[in-house]
This record gives C-alpha cells, structure tokens and sequence, in this order.
C-alpha cells in the first residue's frame, strides 16, 4: 500500500507517453496563450521529447477574444507548415458560453473536436445565464459539449457536477490541476472528480512552455497517476 500511494514526478512517470493533449494554447498570437512561432514549435519539440503523439490546439474565442474561426484556420496552416515533428496537430477551440458563442452556434461558425465535441467554459465564478438551455442547445445542433476544467469553477458544487453528468456533459481535466497549479482548492476538486471517475479527457491548457516545465517537475500520487485518463 504505500508503494502505492507514492509519490513520483511527472516526468519520471510515463503520464505523457503516448497521450493526447485535448486542450492547449500553443497556437501562436491568437489569444493569451503563446505568442511566436518560434516559442509554438519549442513547445511541440518538447511534447515530442515527453511522449505526447497528438494535441489539440485550442485557442479562446470570447468577447474580449473574437478570433474568427477562418484566421484561426490561416494561423493553423502556418505553425503545421513550419513543424516538421511527430506530433499530430488539430484545431478546435475553446469556447466561452457568452454572446458570441450564441451567434456562432447558430450560424455554425465553429471549430469543434472530433466526433463533434465542442469544448466549451464559463467564468470561474458565476454560471452564463441559462447555462443547462445553451448545453441543451448545442445538443440540439448535433454537438457534444466538453466542459472544459470543471474543477476550476468555483460556484460549482457535488450536486451540481452531478446534474451535469446526468446531463451527459462530459468534463475535461486540467493537468496541472492536480499539481496545485491553481491552488490548493481545485487540487482538491481535480482529486475528488477524478476518483468519482467524472473525467473524460485531460489536457495541459498550456499557456506558455514554463508552465509544462513546472508541470513536469511537479509530483503526483501514484494512484492518481493510475486513474488519469
């Protein structure tokens, strides 16, 4: 048992190897997350050395974000026509349930994941108005919404993770989560989602290479490490 409960470093661990990252921001100068080219590919050549065979590059659109889904596209072709790595690169987006995801939803100007997976946020503090209807209404349009960081929003309770896993919403993990990387309270969440088996998928939501660095040299459970998935 308590081989079982130790502590390794997630570098040491294997947790990368062969994994997909399902949320980053390493498509550079589009939103708060990398901003050159040449920092992008420093980022890739890294996930090469840690293991990682596919990402997807998910940058915000919002209201103080307005990326346009066709630039995005452009922005995209740039960084896979520079990286000559490995990895395999896919776009989607990080969308946050606000005005603008209402107007692009019904146009359908979206850039979802695979199988239609449509990653979506609110604020870290209040719920967007009406939240269940704009999850109800993505469904109705064919998509399946992936909750980006469940763990990182604070007006949510037990009761409420629940109703939206009986919702069929599935979650997505942050990584660094679970490192303490936000604070020792979504630590504790990120845990106790994760042992309830609530995640889907995982993710870096990488913002710039430092914070995988930490990330790498941070240390997790071993039974933790078991159940990421």
């Amino acid at each position: 048992m308590a081989l079982f409960n130790r502590h390794i470093k997630i570098s040491a661990s294997g947790l990368f190897q062969d994994r997909t990252d399902w949320h980053c921001h390493i498509l550079p100068g589009v939103d708060d997350g990398f901003k050159t080219l040449a920092d992008s590919l420093a980022a890739l050549a890294r996930y090469e050395e840690v293991g990682i065979k596919e990402v997807w590059l998910t940058p915000h659109i919002m209201e103080d974000i307005p990326n346009r889904t066709g630039a995005l596209r452009e922005r995209f072709l740039e960084l896979t026509l520079a990286y000559k790595g490995p990895v395999r690169l896919h776009l989607a987006s990080e969308n946050m349930m606000d005005v603008i995801f209402d107007q692009r939803l019904e146009a359908g100007d979206l850039l979802p994941m695979k199988d239609r997976r449509l990653l979506v946020e609110t604020s870290y503090f209040n719920p967007p108005i009406g939240m269940d209807d704009i999850l109800k209404e993505i469904k109705s349009k064919g998509y399946f919404p992936l909750l980006a960081h469940p763990e990182r929003y604070m007006y949510m309770d037990e009761r409420r993770y629940k109703a939206l896993k009986a919702m069929e919403i599935e979650f997505q993990l942050n990584l660094g989560s679970l490192t303490g990387a936000y604070g020792h309270e979504v630590k504790a969440r990120a845990e106790h989602l994760l042992q309830a088996g609530m995640y889907e998928y995982s993710g870096t939501d990488l913002h710039r290479l430092s914070s995988l660095e930490h990330m790498l040299s941070a240390e997790l459970k071993r039974k933790i490490i078991k159940l990421i998935p």
